[in-house]
């Protein structure tokens, strides 16, 4: 937990109490997201056409791509979308590519060939070393097109679907855990757009389904930004008793996450830094509504309460990088301080949330981006890794002490619920290794800030920093104006720690 003071002088001071532990983080906040969207499937992730063969393994993944994200032990991806999946059937992306069909893609206006699907899938995640987290069709698709889909996955008796994946060349199940219950279906650009009362209505009959087929699945509900009459619809709707014996203890919900979905941006710096401080508005209260629904439902508050699943965050404006043109966007250094905030948010929302995933992981509005000869980090990669890294374990206590940004922000309402201070901060401790992680975002495009640190217990401090030129550099022309600049500072020498204008600071220390 970060609590703030408004600084009482203009020297900040950061307090971190590492023995002070609140949330346990689950790892799956650091989670990604792949969609059959511009360049993400087809010149991303796989690219078997590439005419340098050596970027590529025989199944036709860039070599890259996964050399890229290992490191980072990226635990879930989400697919095939997004918009993508309200018009796809999943039956076509299955046996021979020969046999395979192309078909019109209508979200984004592509054709598409249908040569990467579930199998392909499957196998890329064995490659990365993450779980898959799969999208129901709630658009054009039929509850018995998705149960077969969880068959054909995860089944393991002598049933049709089970036998056609063996048929396929994957004897064992796939034991997919986690199903999205559709994607966005409030939004009018939806395929079968509905009503929270239709959505909730369907989503129950499908979720019984479902957990009949395969108890052990996690489904995800499909809500909106959280603060919303529509994810309070569909919760008190769907949060309720299951009445399946079949299922196990009757007052189970079976719903196990609900999923929101928020992007922030903005040409102006101070607005696009402080515009992700909106996410932790949205996690606050649509938690609140989790609990109102239980209460209103009459389900014991221990009894299995659902988390917040926030499957797609990151920093986008549309207009810059529409997605029809397959939204590369082109990220610059404050972008990369846009997106440390973002994370900083969701650490300090640990005990909420069950999965996070930035939107998307390759070449559609992201970090890593690539070409017919490489890859290319983005200013927004950096701070990625290093929370994927490093920011594990549980919260920590932290109290920050700091004068506040007082101009516009984006939404206009983020100071009515949210302090803007100069600097963001959250800090961990890795309950296996003890070491103590903080990361301290300085937003000022002009100041550095000589700040105060206490808790450190005089440690020698391993010091990762991210900042630039000035907020506008990228790293999209051929050089690296940012990336990560490691050193050491001794804490029991100076109790003041200068973080450089614009930037990102990660201090790490074990306390053992």
């Amino acid at each position: 937990m970060t609590t703030y003071t408004p600084s009482k002088s203009s020297k900040p001071s950061i307090s971190i109490f590492p023995n002070h532990k609140f949330s346990k983080i689950d790892r799956n906040i650091y989670s990604g997201f792949t969609e059959h969207m511009g360049r993400c499937i087809y010149g991303g992730i796989y690219d078997p056409s590439n005419p340098n063969k050596h970027l590529t393994t025989p199944e036709g993944f860039r070599k890259d791509v996964l050399e890229a994200l290992r490191p980072l032990s990226i635990p879930v991806f989400r697919y095939p979308g997004g918009n993508f999946c309200a018009t796809y059937h999943w039956q076509d992306g299955i046996g021979p590519l020969s046999q395979r069909p192309s078909r019109p893609e209508l979200a984004w206006g592509a054709v598409e060939t249908n040569h990467f699907g579930t199998d392909e899938f499957m196998s890329w995640c064995d490659a990365v070393k993450a779980e898959p987290y799969l999208c129901l069709n709630f658009g054009t698709g039929t509850l018995d097109e998705a149960l077969a889909w969880v068959e054909y996955c995860n089944g393991t008796k002598d049933t049709y679907w089970a036998n056609l994946r063996r048929a396929n060349g994957h004897a064992a199940p796939y034991n997919v855990k986690y199903w999205a219950l559709g994607n966005e279906m409030w939004g009018d650009w939806q395929l079968n757009q509905m009503t929270a009362s239709a959505y909730a209505d369907r989503a129950w009959q499908w979720a019984k389904a479902l957990k009949l087929l395969d108890p052990s699945i996690v489904l995800i509900l499909c809500g909106k930004e959280g603060p919303t009459s529509w994810d309070y619809q569909v919760l008190k709707h769907c949060l309720r008793p299951a009445g399946l014996s079949d299922l196990g203890e009757t007052q189970t919900p079976l719903i196990d996450m609900h999923s929101i979905h928020l992007y922030t941006a903005s040409e102006d710096h101070y607005e696009n830094v402080t515009g992700p401080l909106a996410a932790g508005r949205s996690i606050e209260v649509c938690s609140s509504l989790i609990d109102l629904a239980f209460v209103e439902n009459g389900l014991p508050p221990t009894q299995n309460r659902p988390k917040i699943c926030f499957d797609e965050w990151n920093v986008w404006s549309p207009p810059r990088a529409p997605g029809s043109k397959g939204a590369e966007e082109e990220y610059t250094l404050s972008d990369a301080l846009a997106v440390a905030v973002w994370l900083n948010v969701l650490v300090r929302n640990a005990k909420d949330l069950g999965m996070a995933c930035i939107a998307q992981s390759v070449n559609v509005i992201s970090p890593l981006m690539t070409t017919e000869t490489g890859i290319v980090k983005q200013t927004t990669w950096f701070p990625y890794e290093l929370f994927c890294r490093y920011m594990k374990g549980h919260t920590v206590a932290v109290h920050l002490e700091c004068d506040e940004y007082t101009g516009p922000t984006k939404p206009k309402w983020v100071r009515a619920t949210k302090e803007t201070p100069w600097m963001d901060v959250s800090a961990t401790v890795d309950d296996d290794e003890g070491y103590v992680t903080v990361c301290v975002v300085n937003m000022h495009l002009e100041m550095d800030l000589s700040t105060k640190i206490n808790g450190t217990a005089g440690a020698n401090i391993h010091v990762f920093s991210i900042t630039g030129a000035n907020d506008k550099v990228t790293n999209m022309a051929g050089k690296e104006e940012v990336g990560i600049k490691e050193s050491e500072w001794d804490s029991s020498a100076n109790a003041e720690f200068v973080f450089p204008r614009c930037s990102i600071t990660m201090l790490r220390w074990n306390q053992k």
